[in-house]
């Protein structure tokens, strides 16, 4: 055998026994360890809250107070009620994820209505118009501007709402076997008499972007939560399909209040300017239908809401709908977003430059 033929066998031999060689250890080597799931690097922590995408709550700004007095003066002054003031500013404020500012229009609320909403009923409205935004504005948004919103009504000693008073409510929309047929009715005459006569024609425009997603928005919005479940004696059997204890009826977010909750979250949330079209055509379609006038009633007959009257509370809302009203409801929604969107750019502002020093 040659001398360079020797060298290139012995070189392969070598290649061949370290292989061996690790192929051995690798056997007997233990597996690495797997990650820790439980905990996060300091790098990603840091991503999740950075200050540029906004993980927190919008603070209240220091002149929210004037703002919401503003708009309720207002209101007072071209008559429309009572309610639909109250309703737009904690739709827009939810919207705006700034539960501090919620915690200051129920604040306003008690003395700027002259009594007709009292501490628990302003409280209950607020959380019931919460409740809606679910449908406009996702879910997070709600659960953590409801959870900080009870926080500030039990921590605060002036706010006139203790945790038994809130304890008393319980659910009252749950979907069960014996009600479910009539909860999907009541979904599907909600939906008729917001986009009648084109109801049916949007389903269908809504089923070819995606199959199931008119069967969401029937399903799980329009019935369960955009409409109202009848109105029986507290403790009833069949009181939401669940035995549940519902809001006072002033607390109601009915029909026509409904659209207001709409107009406001699409109007604060900007870039969805034809769902804010749809929804004024929906609330002047609730006013047409009359919807209106026993819900004004029944809130006024309720315990606690002496200070309002159905007349000018459903008149209020006639005016609402029609063209000067709705520009108001716009502009007004408008003023709240300038207010706590200053507010919120000023404090990310802030909390960019204490992490500079």
């Amino acid at each position: 055998m040659s001398a360079p033929a020797a060298r290139n066998r012995k070189k392969s031999s070598k290649r061949v026994e370290k292989k061996k060689t690790s192929a051995a250890a690798a056997a007997v080597a233990p597996p690495a360890a797997a990650p820790d799931m439980s905990k996060l690097s300091p790098s990603l922590k840091a991503l999740i809250n950075a200050p540029f995408a906004r993980p927190g709550q919008a603070p209240a700004p220091r002149h929210i107070r004037d703002v919401y007095t503003r708009i309720a003066h207002e209101a007072r002054e071209r008559k429309y009620g009572q309610r639909p003031w109250v309703t737009l500013s904690a739709a827009a404020t939810f919207t705006l994820n700034s539960p501090a500012s919620l915690l200051a229009l129920h604040e306003l609320v008690p003395s700027l209505t002259d009594g007709a909403l009292p501490p628990l009923t302003a409280a209950e409205l607020i959380r019931e118009i919460g409740l809606k935004c679910i449908s406009f504005n996702g879910i997070p948004r709600t659960i953590n501007c409801l959870g900080a919103f009870r926080a500030g009504l039990l921590e605060s000693s002036s706010s006139g709402v203790t945790a038994e008073d809130l304890a008393r409510r319980s659910a009252s929309r749950a979907v069960t076997s014996d009600n479910a047929t009539a909860v999907a009715d009541r979904g599907r005459a909600l939906w008729r008499s917001v986009y009648t006569p084109f109801d049916e024609k949007l389903v269908s425009k809504l089923a070819d972007s995606h199959p199931d997603l008119p069967v969401h928005i029937l399903g799980s919005h329009y019935g369960p939560l955009l409409s109202d479940p009848p109105a029986l004696p507290v403790n009833s059997e069949n009181n939401g399909g669940a035995g549940g204890h519902p809001p006072p009826p002033a607390a109601v977010v009915g029909r026509t209040l409904t659209s207001v909750v709409a107009i406001a979250c699409l109007r604060a949330q900007t870039g969805v300017g034809p769902q804010v079209l749809s929804h004024v055509f929906g609330l002047r379609k609730g006013v047409e239908q009359g919807a209106h006038r026993d819900e004004c009633a029944a809130a006024a007959a309720s315990a606690g809401s002496a200070g309002l009257e159905a007349g000018s509370e459903a008149e209020g809302i006639e005016r609402l709908a029609a063209d000067e009203g709705c520009e108001w409801l716009l502009r007004s929604v408008d003023a709240i977003a300038e207010a706590v969107g200053a507010s919120y750019a000023q404090w990310e502002g802030e909390v960019a430059e204490k992490a500079k020093l």
